[in-house]
């Protein structure tokens, strides 16, 4: 199961370090950077690669983290108040990487809206979720 557990993180930093940079390319997207036709054009097809490295990040975390949980005693974790705050979290993570990709779809038909302050708040917000994420798995409180 350590293995299991090594390569649910190893996916887990793969899965962020998209969900950190892919908002950040929706800020360079929407700054001077992107005001010709072909850094538009270079803009999507990077936004488009790196999502798709961290859905495949973000599957396999899944999948692995499906795995441990269902591996684990029921007595445990099932029990465990942490456990349910951590997936909540995750849930949030989930539908988080699904607005990425409408955020995506809006710059691929070129109907963004919003300016880069917006891009660069939203940037923040994996943060919170690692964060939260690493320490209930970590600590285990509660």
């Amino acid at each position: 199961m350590i293995w299991v557990k090594a390569f649910h993180v190893i996916f887990m930093v793969t899965w962020f370090a998209g969900l950190f940079y892919l908002p950040r390319l929706y800020v360079y997207h929407t700054e001077v950077d992107a005001e010709d036709e072909i850094s538009d054009e270079r803009f999507k097809v990077m936004e488009k690669k790196l999502f798709a490295i961290m859905t495949l990040g973000a599957a396999i975390t899944v999948i692995l983290g499906l795995w441990m949980l269902m591996s684990y005693a029921f007595a445990i974790y099932y029990t465990s108040f942490w456990l349910y705050l951590k997936l909540l979290l995750i849930a949030g993570l989930i539908y988080y990487h699904y607005y990425c990709y409408k955020v995506m779809m809006i710059f691929r038909y070129n109907a963004n809206s919003r300016g880069k302050v917006y891009y660069k708040l939203i940037n923040e917000v994996p943060v919170f979720f690692l964060v939260g994420i690493v320490l209930l798995a970590i600590a285990k409180p509660f």
